[in-house]
């Protein structure tokens, strides 16, 4: 059967009045992910483990890497996103599947495939591609990061195989709440809000600990948060000669900008709706693809998968942006 000839199904859903926003959503990632860029990342590792392999002959790399981004997109178990792919029309033709032909890998091929992804740290492989993408196409400013860190949940349940909760995860206390699990670090591009840089750690590892390892090489100024009180005297930071060259602009602390004068408080307004740019991909990945718990154990796992959230994340912001952008005559 020729893939692009319609379905019955597809002749039926295209005479509806109205398209569902998960198929408007997908239908965007669809058309802006660079397909074949990620996957030539992942094929040396994919075919290279099923050389003498018998069995079934292995699902296409595109197949599962867009199986994988459903799971990723809508926080989905492995059997979740099989059983959802078969009831939503929306991921079935984002799929490409033709039920009257092939059906929906199980849930145990896209386990190993994740688990591939895993190996080789794919998912950071994924990301630097996105950013390297974003940089030859001259849609990343530079000159200046945002930093910026927040709280990912675990299970702290120890119903689980090993009857522990995950050695990795840690607490911390944030106002007054105790929270148990890890922290996503990231820095973006002060100018457009793009995430350049991912690292996790555990909750209880402080924010200044980590923001040496998110600013690029040709940065010239940071924004960080009050958090961040003290980033320019760290040992990382001063002993580097282009780290201890940039400008650290630090959020005031409120008791400390009450008392500023006018222009002050005017130029910490204005460096906070800078800083406000970091908190677009943090929403996207918390609220839009629902990670706010760990769906894995140990860090490492967690940190492949927010590399694809926030790649992912990135190519919606910029899918959004250009939607917005009017068409010139």
């Amino acid at each position: 059967m020729d893939s692009d000839q319609p379905s019955f199904t597809d002749v039926e859903y295209g005479n509806r009045r109205r398209v569902s926003k998960r198929e408007e959503f997908l239908e965007m990632m669809d058309a802006t992910i660079p397909w074949r860029v990620w996957v030539g990342l992942i094929e040396p590792h994919y075919y290279a483990d099923r050389p003498g392999k018998r069995g079934r002959k292995a699902k296409p790399i595109e197949t599962m890497l867009r199986m994988y981004l459903l799971q990723a997109w809508f926080s989905l178990s492995d059997e979740g996103v099989e059983d959802a792919i078969y009831d939503s029309y929306a991921m079935r033709k984002f799929m490409g599947l033709d039920f009257a032909v092939e059906q929906v890998p199980d849930a145990t091929t896209l386990l190993h495939f994740r688990h591939l992804l895993e190996e080789h740290q794919l998912g950071e492989k994924l990301f630097a591609a996105q950013n390297e993408i974003f940089d030859a196409e001259g849609w990343i400013m530079r000159g200046g990061s945002i930093i910026d860190a927040t709280i990912i949940a675990a299970p702290s349940s120890t119903k689980n195989a090993t009857g522990t909760r995950d050695p990795e995860m840690h607490q911390t206390k944030k106002g007054n709440q105790w929270y148990f699990g890890m922290k996503a670090h990231i820095g973006t591009d002060a100018g457009t809000g793009y995430v350049h840089s991912v690292s996790a750690t555990a909750a209880n590892v402080h924010d200044l600990d980590e923001a040496a390892n998110l600013v690029r090489a040709d940065d010239e100024v940071t924004y960080v948060d009050a958090g961040y009180q003290g980033a320019q005297k760290r040992p990382e930071i001063v002993e580097d000669a282009h780290r201890s060259r940039i400008q650290w602009r630090v959020a005031a602390r409120k008791g400390k900008l009450k008392t500023m004068p006018e222009p002050d408080r005017a130029e910490q307004s204005r460096q906070a709706a800078v800083r406000a740019k970091v908190e677009h991909p943090f929403l996207i990945v918390k609220r839009d693809f629902g990670f706010t718990k760990t769906r894995y154990r140990g860090i490492a796992k967690n940190l492949n998968h927010l590399h694809v959230l926030f790649a992912s994340a990135n190519w919606l912001m910029r899918a959004r942006a250009v939607a917005l952008t009017p068409a010139t005559a």
